[in-house]
């Protein structure tokens, strides 16, 4: 594994420029998936890699987990999670010998979401599947990345339209980190054969049709033909449509203004 010389064009965290995040993503951009991951974490400040038990996210936790890498593997345990998902945590965790730490939202959270829109409301309206959102993962998420310098995610540019032109570094304003996307250039061909060769345990919902796998209420199977994100919140027309981990600003603020206050 070569690394690039460019250390010393990059400002040591929190780095909190344009120019300086632009200098990490070209940086990113000539190493392997090891290569990446190993760069973050010498950088300093604490790195935190979100997993959704995805296969992208399953072929980060293994590089994590085999190089022995100094980040923090976590995970949304909304509530609402597949039996199958719940599983895979501890699977991987055994083959890997890490801790993936769990963050829960509050039950005082869900139930004044139930009170204003219901348990299931979210299929009702936009803002109420944003509101269930925030509750069960932005503010989990929040949390999560406290005092965190780098935020690790399986984003890649084949996942959908909206997330076409990922780089490899970004930075969040709304959360003064930055937000690193290791795998934003590998298509799923080269995922699943990763996964083959590197025999790395895998949701086995995947095989039945979910190529992306969310809460169970809001995930379905995807039709030949579909994008590979068509099966989340299928009942919504936009075809942008996110949970609000990965959009920046305005759907963030307003699904925290819909949950009533207590």
């Amino acid at each position: 594994m070569v690394i690039p010389d460019v250390t010393m064009s990059i400002m040591p965290v929190p780095v909190n420029a344009t120019a300086d995040t632009e200098s990490l993503d070209t940086a990113l951009a000539a190493l392997d998936l090891a290569g990446r991951l190993s760069f973050v974490a010498g950088l300093g400040g604490r790195a935190v890699f979100t997993t959704s038990l995805g296969i992208e996210d399953q072929v980060i936790t293994a590089a994590i987990g085999t190089h022995r890498l100094p980040v923090d593997v976590v995970t949304l345990e909304t509530g609402r999670l597949f039996k199958e998902t719940v599983d895979l945590i501890n699977e991987t965790e055994d083959r890997f010998g890490i801790e993936i730490r769990r963050f829960r939202p509050e039950q005082d959270d869900i139930d004044a979401y139930a009170e204003k829109y219901g348990l299931n409301g979210f299929y009702e309206s936009v803002e109420a599947r944003h509101a269930c959102c925030h509750v069960r993962k932005l503010i989990p998420l929040g949390k999560a990345l406290e005092g965190a310098s780098f935020w690790i995610t399986g984003l890649r540019r084949g996942q959908s339209g909206n997330r076409a032109t990922t780089p490899f570094a970004e930075f969040d304003a709304d959360r003064n980190l930055i937000k690193i996307n290791p795998l934003a250039d590998w298509d799923i061909e080269t995922i699943r054969a990763h996964v083959t060769a590197e025999n790395i345990p895998i949701n086995p919902l995947h095989a039945r049709g979910y190529p992306s796998i969310g809460c169970e209420p809001c995930t379905r199977a995807i039709k030949p033909g579909e994008p590979e994100r068509a099966g989340r919140w299928w009942w919504e027309n936009d075809e942008k449509r996110e949970c609000g981990l990965h959009v920046a600003g305005t759907e963030q603020g307003s699904a925290a203004s819909a949950i009533p206050q207590r």
